[in-house]
Order: structure tokens, then sequence, then C-alpha cells
């Protein structure tokens, strides 16, 4: 299993590229069962030019916990994160992608629509096939969440404005985050910068 991380001059990615690294890492003791894991690739696709002046890159009126799912959206994302990791495997032979999208991801880009055009294009560009797989395209947040309880979550990030390497606690993808965590039994294990302004507690400490 080859885990890959797509770089994109976003301004969470620093300590999100860490967290990765270290979940790698940290998956160790699962390899056994789970396939062996091959250490990380990062591939690196510049979007500074693309998004000029955009919350992802400037840190500026990133959306808040307060805000919808979709004040998230970036555009081509999708199309962005693939194609240097398809292109990748289809230069080295290996002939199935996968990515994480979600039933509840509400944009163009993560639909039927997106994906089978773009393996077909793909397919026809390079003169052979990776199928772009999706596994999790039906469940919901609180289905993996349940899934994964016994994978190490802790490691895991996903913040949009990091505050000395920590979780912000008020971006709308922190509030997510203790959503998530409310459903397991072992609570948040996650170290916010902040409380939420929508939330009545933080998470609690937790060494990483």
């Amino acid at each position: 299993m080859q885990p890959f991380y797509v770089r994109s001059d976003f301004v969470w990615q620093r300590e999100e590229l860490q967290a990765a690294r270290r979940l790698v890492r940290g998956l160790g003791p699962l390899q056994r069962e789970a396939g062996q894991l091959a250490e990380l690739v990062v591939l690196d696709m510049p979007t500074a030019d693309l998004y000029e002046g955009h919350w992802s890159v400037t840190g500026q009126d990133t959306p808040d916990d307060q805000s919808p799912g979709e004040a998230v959206y970036l555009p081509g994302h999708n199309a962005l994160l693939l194609i240097k990791a398809a292109l990748w495997c289809r230069l080295r032979g290996i002939a199935c992608l996968a990515l994480a999208s979600l039933a509840s991801n509400p944009f163009a880009d993560a639909s039927p629509g997106f994906f089978d055009p773009f393996q077909a294009a793909l397919g026809h560009a390079t003169g052979g096939q990776v199928q772009i797989v999706r596994p999790f395209e039906t469940y919901s947040k609180q289905r993996v969440m349940e899934l994964g309880q016994r994978y190490p979550l802790d490691l895991t990030f996903s913040c949009l404005a990091p505050v000395d390497g920590l979780h912000c606690g008020r971006c709308n993808k922190c509030a997510e985050r203790r959503q998530a965590f409310r459903i397991l039994p072992m609570g948040d294990p996650t170290d916010y910068a902040s409380p939420s302004a929508g939330s009545d507690r933080g998470g609690r400490r937790f060494s990483t």
C-alpha cells in the first residue's frame, strides 16, 4: 500500500504533512493486518498562482466554525489532487488509486460525473488505466469514525488555520472534527489552541 501527500501551497499543509508522516509511522503495528505500508510519497502541485488572494493561500477570512460546509470549496481541488498521484501510479504500473471522499461531500468534483470522465481521459492520455476508487463514497463521517476506532486517530490532522502547530479550534474543519469525535467513547484527543465559539468544551490535552 502506497500513501500519498500532495503539497499545494495551502496555509495548513506544513502541519498536515507532519501529521501525515506521524500517522504513517503510527500505523506500523497494524501493517501485518492491513498489508505492508510503504513510505509516504510527497508530490508537489503548487497552486498559489491559481488561488491568488484565496483564503486557502493567504490565511485571511478562513471559514469559521459557524460557516456551512460549502464555504471550504477549493475549485478543481480533486483534479489537482489526483493528476500527479494518478500519473505516478500509471508510470509505475500501479492499477488502482484510492481517494477518501465521503457521502457528505457536496462538491461537483466529488461525484461520478467528475471521476468517471477524469479516469477515462487519463487512460486516453497515458495509454493505460488507473482505476480511481472511493471506498467511503457511501459512508457518513460517523461510519468512518466507528470503523477507525482501533487506528491512531489522535495522529490525524484537520484544521484550516493551525496555531503554533495545534488545531486552531475555531475553523470549519475543527468544528467538523469536534463533532466527529463526540460519537466515540474515547472522546476528542485533539489539542486545540482555542475553544470553539460554537462549543462548550475544547479538546483535552494529548501529546502526539
